[in-house]
């Protein structure tokens, strides 16, 4: 027996999986991949271009004098041919010269090495030149994307950053290295042919060269449609890549949900889209070529029909109009490299857009003029009246009143999103408040350097970043001048170097990115070995000990003591065990301080903080 789903149930499975389907595609939809629909924009490329402006007096004038050189043996060629035919071959007067044959022949062989020595070192000194941009492009966007804040990051997936950089710029790299000097070699050429085709006979010359306003005035028509398609192009690569990386990340996640068809269903539908993306705007760009072709055809048409009148009233020799009809291929071959250039230009275009819209993002955080780096900090820190929105009009703190003395240990606590981690992130000014004031040590961070700042603050997260590299290296992030001695000693502050020496390598135990052949407990006694050999003045525990078993925990207390002692630190835990001991604990909800004390005094009356001990407690 077949069953089947009836009407309502199958209309109610559609409408899940076009539900399903929406849900994707808002996820992977990005404000900053949206097409930028505008003119084609002199400004930036002159801004592109200058790039090269370092290198034009080193190497432009070699690559100009090749480009000269090869453009007029290239013309040089057919005026040869017309005197072998005219003089040698078919004199209207007198016998055929094998002697001047074979000397235009050997002076064509001689021009056409020249021609050939000439392009070779032509396109190895463009090389060089295209190369040195892309390096010199792709380091200032990387370099600026180090400077940029929290909030650019928030509202982007790490994909399309990394399109950026890669994609984006490689694309770039072909218009570097040959677009260019071809665009100026093509230029003079097509100025070499004009001229030479008028002198050779003016009428034929304007009848053949009739054709062109009429090919650019079709070819205009594509322009503007070609840019936005190679932009639609970038975008839907880009939001692959932000769906690839999301997915490689989020991998444990997905296939602990079974979620496996629904991501690759969803990927090939992302990839379709790429693919008729591409299929359109190369359909555009082969536009040009046919335009070209027909009116070459045309041209030539015009050529013949005009060129054998010519003859027959004795205006104009064989010699000059096999001649004329090189020097006309070669001026259509110019004409459609233009039209290919033009493309890859808007391809170009379409990628720089892209790079300088992020070249041009300016940090949310920075120095403001005649900042002072703050000398070495004794970690007096005050919290006055500080607001902080994340969103125009949805207040994260909402006017925060905190003193905390040199040396104190401060525990935060409170639910999720009470504002506990906003607190940890203002205070080494990854965002900046929206009104009141932080101090440290009297003066307002807002005063001082970034770098100073930060270099006197140290960061313990629950997700542990590990990079690729070795167990050493890692360690020695905290502080790249630190000897191996004085990672190991930090290391075994906190109890890391027994199971580091366990490791196949030691120290140098090489590991892959983010440490994923390391437990969640070991990438967190790193992280703190890493902070321990920083030195802060001020330190931040961000649920630090969260990934940590109970016996590990109990092993780093003692540690954690040696941590703490003589810094400033602000702890973010949910664990008793962790903050207890604390100086100061603050209690937090909904962005407000609600209560201030030490455990003692806090569990001494009913209040916020004794309801998230008894909350603890009912589910141990």
């Amino acid at each position: 027996m077949k069953l089947e789903a009836k009407p309502s149930q199958a209309a109610g499975m559609n409408k899940n999986t076009a539900q399903q389907q929406k849900t994707l595609e808002e996820r992977f939809v990005y404000k900053d991949d949206d097409l930028i629909d505008k003119a084609f924009d002199w400004r930036q490329f002159t801004r592109l271009f200058g790039y090269m402006k370092p290198y034009a007096k080193q190497m432009l004038p070699l690559v100009s004098i090749m480009m000269i050189l090869g453009t007029i043996t290239k013309l040089t060629v057919p005026f040869l041919t017309s005197l072998a035919i005219d003089r040698a071959i078919a004199p209207k007067e007198g016998n055929p010269s094998l002697t001047l044959l074979y000397t235009l022949t050997a002076s064509v062989i001689v021009l056409y090495l020249i021609q050939w020595i000439a392009g070779v070192y032509r396109i190895k000194y463009t090389n060089v030149i295209g190369q040195r941009v892309i390096y010199d492009l792709r380091s200032d966007l990387f370099k600026h994307i180090q400077k940029l804040s929290f909030n650019f990051f928030d509202k982007r997936p790490a994909g399309s950053v990394l399109v950026r950089v890669t994609n984006d710029i490689n694309s770039l790299q072909d218009l570097f290295t040959n677009g260019v000097v071809n665009l100026m070699i093509d230029c003079v050429q097509l100025l070499g042919i004009t001229v030479i085709l008028l002198l050779i006979n003016w009428k034929l010359g304007l009848a053949v060269m009739i054709t062109v306003p009429v090919m650019f005035l079709i070819s205009t028509k594509l322009r503007q449609k070609i840019r936005l398609a190679w932009q639609d192009v970038r975008m839907k690569n880009s939001r692959i890549n932000s769906h690839l990386n999301e997915s490689i990340q989020g991998i444990r996640v997905t296939q602990a949900y079974t979620q496996e068809r629904e991501n690759m269903n969803y990927f090939d539908s992302m990839n379709m889209d790429s693919k008729k993306s591409w299929d359109k705007a190369s359909a555009m760009n082969q536009g040009f070529g046919p335009i070209i072709e027909v009116t070459g055809g045309f041209g030539t048409m015009i050529l013949f029909w005009f060129g054998a009148y010519l003859i027959q009233s004795g205006e104009l020799t064989v010699g000059f109009l096999v001649a004329f009809s090189t020097y006309v291929s070669n001026f259509w071959d110019p004409i459609n490299r233009l039209g290919q250039m033009y493309n890859q230009l808007l391809v170009a275009m379409a990628s720089s857009e892209r790079i300088f819209e992020y070249l041009d993002e300016q940090p949310a955080v920075q120095d403001k003029p005649g900042a002072q780096p703050i000398p070495k900090i004794n970690g007096d820190i005050v919290f006055d009246k500080v607001v902080f929105e994340y969103e125009k009009g949805r207040a994260a703190l909402k006017g925060i009143d905190l003193n905390v003395q040199a040396g104190q240990s401060i525990a935060l606590v409170g639910h999720t999103g009470s504002g506990k981690s906003t607190i940890i992130n203002l205070i080494g000014r990854f965002y900046d408040i929206t009104s009141g004031k932080i101090t440290i040590d009297g003066q307002d961070i807002r005063d001082v350097t970034l770098e100073s700042l930060r270099s006197q603050i140290g960061i313990v997260l629950q997700d542990t970043f590990i990079f690729s590299g070795t167990i050493r290296d890692n360690i020695r992030f905290g502080r790249l001048d630190a000897t191996d001695q004085e990672v190991e000693e930090a290391a075994k502050a906190v109890d890391a170097h027994e199971f580091i020496t366990k490791l196949p390598g030691g120290y140098n135990t090489e590991v892959e990115e983010r440490g994923s052949a390391l437990s969640m407990g070991q990438r967190q006694l790193l992280s703190f070995a890493r902070a321990l050999l920083a030195n802060p003045r001020i330190l931040i525990l961000d649920e630090a000990t969260a990934s940590i078993d109970t016996e590990t925990e109990l092993k780093i207390q003692e540690a954690l003591k040696i941590l703490l002692q003589g810094r400033t630190s602000f702890i973010v835990a949910h664990r008793l065990s962790t903050i207890r001991h604390a100086d100061k604990i603050v209690v937090l909800d909904h962005g407000e301080v609600k209560e201030v004390g030490t455990h003692s005094e806090l569990t001494a009356h009913e209040g916020v903080y004794n309801g998230l001990i008894e909350a603890q407690f009912r589910f141990l």
